[in-house]
């Protein structure tokens, strides 16, 4: 066993969190390499887990992380073996992208760059939906953070916060020559047992994409059904969504499905985007179980919050939620005040809230169920006059036929 390969009982025993870059055997053609936790006060990015598995002559590597030195341990250095060389021998490469957050994609280029050292041919698919996270992951970060000015503390104006955070994730390559999108592939149904999924297969259903859509909007997980192995990314990372695109339905319903495959004996190892060890089917039913009665908990303590008032600020409420969270034990990725504001809106959001105003913590409030708009009607009087002419245009626009 080298310096960088562990095993899962070593790694599931470590008190302390792994170098980043250590090696996880899951078994002789598959590894999983993990990545690291975010600190920002440490200017440290968090790094996503990636995942190899080879299926004949053709290797697959899920998620590509970031940092020159992860990049290293994917690919290795004059003294030292990476990551592709410890699952056999393969003349072939797909590298499949769970989602367009940055701490997954930043080494996405390897695609190219492995092709041209080793003379293979090789292949990369994104999610089409995160496409635009991608080309700017500045602005998303800026979106999300512009919704907690004055609910928790941040450290800079957000669009000052947003590129502080996005230069942390350095370099940053995403794209290769040869990406392309899943959206371009035939859809396909993909049934895991009882459980209807889509999404994509490859090396002939050995590898399966499925698509997710609830931590982000293009979000897809990755079951390896050769050897029973699901990868669920950071579908996985909390029982609520915290960024602006995040839907809480969509996570809710993957994590209940993959709890159903794993009862089911679809899944005998679950791995995710930052989770440092493995969980086995049991393992991984109770971890699935516990985030979905967290989801509904969470529900609660914000119904709970807003019970009996007409409006409440959100600095107001995520106090009282983060106590909450706090109660329930709700951990996942990179926990802090920050992300639990974040968690909070989208909390409000849920449970039918919304904002009075675009002003920094504006009061929430439910909309009134007795003012509804009534239907207008057919223009009468002066009105027939702009109507009739908005009419002549989209008729001599063609726009009728």
């Amino acid at each position: 066993m080298s310096r960088t390969e562990t095993s899962t009982a070593a790694t599931a025993a470590a008190h302390s969190e792994p170098a980043l870059g250590t090696v996880l055997r899951i078994d002789e053609a598959t590894v999983l390499v993990l990545g690291q936790e975010l600190d920002v006060a440490a200017e440290q990015p968090d790094v996503a887990n990636s995942l190899l598995h080879r299926v004949g002559d053709t290797l697959f590597l899920v998620d590509t992380g970031v940092t020159t030195e992860f990049r290293t341990a994917l690919v290795g250095a004059a003294d030292k073996v990476g990551a592709v060389d410890m699952v056999g021998p393969w003349s072939r490469l797909v590298v499949l992208t769970t989602h367009g957050h940055v701490d997954h994609v930043g080494n996405n280029d390897l695609a190219d760059e492995l092709a041209a050292t080793r003379g293979i041919t090789a292949e990369h698919y994104l999610p089409a939906r995160d496409l635009p996270q991608i080309i700017d992951p500045a602005g998303y970060w800026v979106h999300s953070f512009e919704r907690v000015p004055g609910v928790v503390p941040l450290p800079a104006p957000p669009s000052l916060a947003g590129a502080m955070v996005n230069s942390l994730f350095t370099p940053m390559h995403p794209f290769a020559a040869v990406t392309r999108t899943y959206e371009e592939l035939p859809l396909e149904r993909i049934p895991v047992g009882s459980v209807p999924m889509t999404g994509w297969t490859f090396a002939d259903g050995a590898v399966q994409v499925l698509r997710t859509q609830g931590h982000c909007a293009g979000h897809v997980i990755v079951r390896l059904a050769d050897i029973g192995l699901l990868h669920l990314s950071d579908e996985g990372n909390g029982p609520c969504g915290i960024m602006a695109d995040a839907d809480q339905l969509k996570l809710q319903t993957c994590l209940g499905a993959v709890l159903t495959m794993a009862r089911e004996g679809c899944i005998g190892t679950l791995t995710d985007g930052h989770t440092f060890t493995t969980r086995t089917a049991d393992e991984a039913a109770t971890y699935l179980e516990t985030l979905l009665d967290q989801a509904v908990g969470l529900q609660e303590v914000a119904l709970d919050v807003t019970r009996g008032k007409d409006s409440v600020r959100p600095s107001e409420f995520v106090r009282e939620y983060g106590k909450g969270v706090a109660d329930l034990g709700v951990g996942g990725a990179n926990p802090s005040l920050m992300f639990t504001g974040m968690m909070g809106i989208n909390q409000l959001r849920e449970i039918g809230l919304t904002p009075t105003s675009g002003k920094a913590d504006a009061p929430w409030t439910r909309p009134e169920l007795v003012r509804a708009k009534q239907p207008a009607g057919r223009p009468t009087g002066l009105a027939l006059v702009p109507a009739a002419v908005r009419m002549i245009r989209w008729k001599l626009a063609g726009r009728d036929r």
